[in-house]
């Protein structure tokens, strides 16, 4: 996997401060996306075990409450091996911390019932993260006083009582406008 950014001290990626990894490779290619070049699976530097430390190493301070993982797009098959191993080795380490993930896929409709279903990673990450922000971006939709998403369309969803009641659960405080 290649990754096109990491930013520290992100705060327009999900609650609180967090780390944001920005992963390289996207097949939805939405219009307007806000990062086209991250399309590109070569795009960028290579994700290593290097990478990782730098990540964890970010992470490990009072001040930052989590992860983010955005794109490109974390759930390409070509990218859920590093993206669950990054994810499985902050839960080891930094069990407090919360993790976050934005996909052009749709929690129901593509990761549990979908094409992603049959990927080995897809349930294994989806276990282990907090939050998914799902859909992609739609132009049309497109409100730029929606938290944390960018198109009207695409929902903030509690994944552990999601999985636990196998249905989309939304974080109301989150959905609202600012």
């Amino acid at each position: 996997m290649n990754y096109g950014a990491i930013k520290d001290c992100d705060i327009a990626n999900g609650v609180g401060v967090r780390i944001s990894l920005f992963v390289s490779g996207c097949t939805h290619c939405c219009e307007d996306c806000f990062q086209p070049e991250t399309w590109d699976f070569s795009y960028g530097d290579e994700f290593t075990d290097d990478t990782m430390d730098k990540i964890i190493g970010m992470l490990d301070k009072e001040y930052i409450d989590g992860l983010s993982i955005l794109g490109g797009e974390p759930m390409e098959p070509e990218n859920q091996k590093s993206v669950l191993e990054l994810i499985l080795r902050v839960r080891e380490e930094l069990p407090d911390k919360n993790i976050w993930i934005y996909s052009g896929y749709q929690f129901d409709a593509d990761m549990l019932n979908g094409k992603l279903r049959e990927c080995h990673s897809t349930r294994r990450i989806l276990e282990n993260i907090d939050v998914l922000v799902d859909g992609e971006f739609e132009k049309d939709k497109k409100n730029i006083r929606l938290k944390f998403r960018g198109s009207e369309n695409q929902r903030i969803i509690d994944v552990k009582k999601s999985l636990n009641t196998n249905q989309v659960v939304l974080i109301p405080e989150l959905m609202k406008m600012r």
